[in-house]
C-alpha cells in the first residue's frame, strides 16, 4: 500500500516541483480558499491557541493574525514541493544570511554547532546554508511513515549535503563522528510538544506552563556542541532571511535546562514580532494544567518575582 500511495502522489509532487513560481503562488491562492473557507482545517486550533496566548489581543486583531498565518502556512506547504525542483543558486537567493560569519567563525575554531530552530517561518530552505559552510550538515527528523517517502526526504536534503538522522539513532550518529573528529552542523526543531510521560522538563512558553523538549540541549552538553539560535524572517511571499545568535559559547557550564530556555525566549521574539508565521495548527498547548507540581511551584514563584 505504502508504494502505491507513493506512485499516486510522487507525479504531483514532481509537477508543482518543477512550475514557475507565480503558478506556485497562484495554486497557494486557491489551497489556502479550500482549507480556510470551505474545510476549515483546523481553524478551531488556530483560534483557540492565538486566544490562549494573546489574550490582550481583540478578536478582530486574532482573526487578522489567522488569516494572514493560513496564507503563509499554504505557501510554505507548497514551498515545501517546489524545493525538490529548486536549483542550489535558486534556494540560496530566496533564504540568504545576515551573518554567515558567525558560523564560520566557529568553524574556524573547530567548533561544532547545533542550529536549534522553531516552526516558524522557513525552515524547510534553511538547508540551504548548508553550501556556505564546510562543516558536514546533520538534520534530526522523525521518519515518515511511509518509506518511499522517507527515502525521497533525504535524497532532497541530500542534494543540499544534509544528511538526515532519526532521533533514536541521532545521539550514536553524532557521537561517532565527533569522534572521529568530523567537524558538524547539526539541525533540530525544538518547539514541539514531547508526550507528558516522556517531559523532564516544565517551562513557560508564551505564558503557559508546558513540557519542553531538551534533547537538543542534552546533546550539546554531552558533546561540548555550540548552541545556535537561527531567527528566520520573512522579508516576501518566497524570501527569507535569517540570523545567527550563538546562545551559549560554553554549553557544559550552563545549568540544566538554561538552554531550553534561551532558545523559547528567542522564539517567543519571533512569535510576539510577527505572530502570522508561527506554526499555529500544532496543539503546542495541549499539556496546559498538566505539569507536576514542583515546576508548577517553580512556574508561580518566577512569577510573583
Amino acid at each position: 500500500m505504502q508504494l502505491v500511495v507513493y506512485i499516486l502522489v510522487y507525479p504531483l509532487l514532481w509537477l508543482i516541483s518543477r512550475l514557475p513560481f507565480k503558478v506556485i503562488y497562484f495554486i497557494s491562492d486557491g489551497v489556502y480558499v479550500l482549507l480556510y473557507h470551505v474545510i476549515g482545517y483546523r481553524k478551531k486550533v488556530v483560534r483557540n491557541n492565538l486566544a490562549l496566548v494573546f489574550p490582550e489581543k481583540s478578536e478582530e486583531e486574532r482573526l487578522r493574525i489567522e488569516k494572514k498565518f493560513f496564507r503563509h502556512m499554504c505557501d510554505i506547504f507548497l514551498e515545501m514541493m517546489k524545493t525538490m525542483g529548486m536549483r542550489k543558486k535558486e534556494i540560496q537567493e530566496r533564504f540568504t544570511v545576515t551573518n554567515i560569519e558567525l558560523l564560520n567563525g566557529l568553524e574556524k575554531k573547530s567548533l561544532n554547532t547545533m542550529l536549534m530552530l522553531p516552526h516558524y517561518a522557513s525552515w524547510e530552505w534553511v538547508l540551504s546554508l548548508n553550501l556556505q559552510i564546510i562543516s558536514k550538515g546533520y538534520g534530526i527528523y522523525q521518519k515518515v511513515e511511509n518509506k518511499y517517502f522517507d527515502k525521497l526526504v533525504r535524497d532532497i536534503r541530500g542534494k543540499y549535503n544534509t544528511e538526515l538522522i532519526s532521533t533514536r539513532e541521532s545521539r550514536k550518529i553524532l557521537e561517532a563522528a565527533i569522534e572521529s573528529n568530523e567537524l558538524l552542523m547539526v539541525g533540530i526543531i525544538s518547539d514541539q510538544s514531547p508526550m507528558v510521560s516522556r517531559a523532564k522538563y516544565w517551562t513557560d512558553f508564551m505564558g503557559i506552563l508546558v513540557p519542553a523538549h531538551v534533547g537538543g540541549e542534552e546533546i550539546c552538553k554531552t558533546n561540548d556542541i555550540i548552541p545556535v539560535y537561527l531567527k528566520v524572517k520573512k522579508i516576501r511571499r518566497g524570501y527569507y532571511e535569517g540570523t545567527f545568535k550563538i546562545l551559549t559559547e560554553n554549553p557544559t557550564e550552563v545549568p540544566d535546562y538554561g538552554i531550553t530556555d534561551a532558545f523559547l525566549r528567542e522564539t517567543e521574539k519571533a512569535i510576539r514580532e510577527a505572530p502570522e508565521y508561527y506554526f499555529w495548527t500544532h496543539k503546542r498547548w495541549k499539556h496546559m494544567g498538566k505539569a507536576p507540581k514542583e515546576f508548577q511551584q517553580k512556574s508561580d514563584k518566577a512569577v510573583n518575582a
